[in-house]
């Protein structure tokens, strides 16, 4: 009962941070906390569909800002993690896909394949792959609030001119989110979220 509280309070504190504490970095030690949240969050058939770019040089900022349309938080940030869609690895003949299959399904892996592309021709996999990486990035976040950090998910920006920035091939990947980490310059707001009553409907 006590963890459960302790979750949602770190539910209840995270919140978007707009500006954050310039020249202050994101200690090491806490950025490997919120990559290993990353790599541990749920995916459809456990295939891992992402990446994490991390920007943490400071002179990088403004180019990154330039392409994330201006905001603030892009370049007031500690540092930064681009969340990358992985897109070519998904194909269905691709090595990497069908050894990450062959690990989620080690009792029959061409069943499991089979299933995979049956899954791929009747999908989106693009949007299908950045839904992933949102996952990855809830959980992120949430392991930054428990780290003493602030985030913000970036989710505007311009994606063709990041990845220039970046030097990301985007017939391979496909940006998904950038996410802002540091400490807020401005406390947190009251969290403004809809009662329970409004959202869920029981039948």
């Amino acid at each position: 009962m006590m963890e459960t509280l302790a979750l949602l309070n770190l539910m209840r504190r995270r919140h978007a941070c707009h500006a954050f504490l310039p020249g202050e970095s994101v200690r090491d030690g806490d950025l490997q906390v919120v990559l290993e949240a990353g790599r541990l969050a749920p995916s459809s058939f456990g295939l891992e569909p992402w990446r994490f770019l991390v920007v943490p040089d400071p002179a990088r900022l403004p180019q990154l800002q330039a392409a994330c349309f201006g905001q603030t938080q892009a370049v007031t940030a500690g540092a930064l993690v681009v969340i990358l869609a992985s897109i070519a690895d998904m194909q269905p003949d691709s090595s990497v896909l069908q050894a990450r299959l062959a690990r989620e399904h080690a009792d029959d892996a061409a069943a499991g394949l089979a299933a995979y592309r049956a899954f791929h021709a009747a999908t989106d996999v693009r949007a299908w792959a950045i839904a992933q990486c949102i996952l990855a990035s809830a959980q992120m976040m949430l392991a930054a609030t428990a780290a003493g950090l602030d985030s913000c998910p970036i989710g505007g920006f311009d994606e063709a001119a990041l990845a220039a920035v970046l030097g990301i091939d985007a017939q391979r990947e496909a940006i998904a989110l950038v996410l802002a980490l540091g400490r807020c310059a401005h406390p947190a707001g009251a969290k403004q979220r809809l009662p329970l009553a409004q959202l869920v409907e029981w039948r």
